[in-house]
């Protein structure tokens, strides 16, 4: 039997995918992304044990609501880290004709082309654009990232791309430009987001005695970051 762990489940979330959807927390990330709203997603031993089979009968119920493309989205921690439970989800889901979506930053290397099969979206969350900053800004190598924008090119998945900018990090016109470029080699891109860096999630910090390194970083000028991404997109043609 496949176990998995989940942090929460939300019935119906309006901004991880198309429609009225699930939107599946999973538990457990080994990125340390220095603006991470959700660290109380990292820890792999936490959250609630399920397998597939118990969650789809979960996601079933709310099925009539998933209105206009709707779904499931599977998101994190990061998905990707429990490749079994997910896939087992996935097929259960296309079993029941429910359109599916991962919120990935494409950490995985375990059964990535057989998940995509069953996935029609990803949304792809690129943290930065080259290697020493990627790590600098989550704890781990950009390896895994290219080798699932390779899995993503490979497939027939659908790809909502999304980047954080963050003021004096990826906020400059030399980054973007750069985020650009690596646009440019994933196929099937519907979509590109710029999401402004934000502080909601810092009590969360202070509640779990873990040190916030960006509190000095004021938020992100939300119309300064909705111009970079009509720029970007102009300049993708998307």
């Amino acid at each position: 039997m496949t176990i998995g762990r989940i942090h929460s489940f939300e019935s119906m979330g309006l901004v991880d995918g198309p429609g009225i959807r699930n939107v599946v927390f999973f538990q457990g990330c080994p990125l340390r992304c220095l603006f991470c709203h959700n660290p109380d997603t990292w820890n792999f031993n936490e959250g609630s044990e399920t397998t597939p089979e118990e969650l789809i009968k979960q996601i079933i119920r709310f099925k009539p609501y998933f209105k206009n493309g709707g779904g499931v989205t599977f998101s994190g921690g990061e998905p990707l880290m429990q490749p079994d439970f997910l896939l087992g989800t996935l097929k259960l889901c296309k079993d029941h004709n429910i359109h599916t979506a991962i919120d990935t930053s494409g950490y995985g290397n375990e059964k990535l082309e057989e998940i995509l099969k069953f996935t029609d979206l990803v949304i792809l969350d690129i943290k930065h654009v080259n290697e020493d900053d990627f790590l600098s800004l989550t704890g781990v190598s950009m390896n895994r990232l290219n080798k699932f924008i390779e899995a993503i090119n490979n497939s027939n998945a659908r790809v909502l791309v999304r980047h954080v900018v963050v003021p004096g990090i990826t906020d400059s016109k030399e980054h973007l430009e750069k985020l650009k470029n690596v646009i440019k080699t994933i196929h099937n891109v519907d979509k590109i987001e710029l999401l402004p860096y934000h502080t909601l999630g810092v009590h969360k910090y202070d509640t779990l005695n873990y040190p916030y390194e960006l509190k000095d970083v004021p938020p992100m000028d939300k119309i300064l970051c909705s111009q970079f991404e009509k720029k970007l997109i102009e300049d993708l043609q998307y």
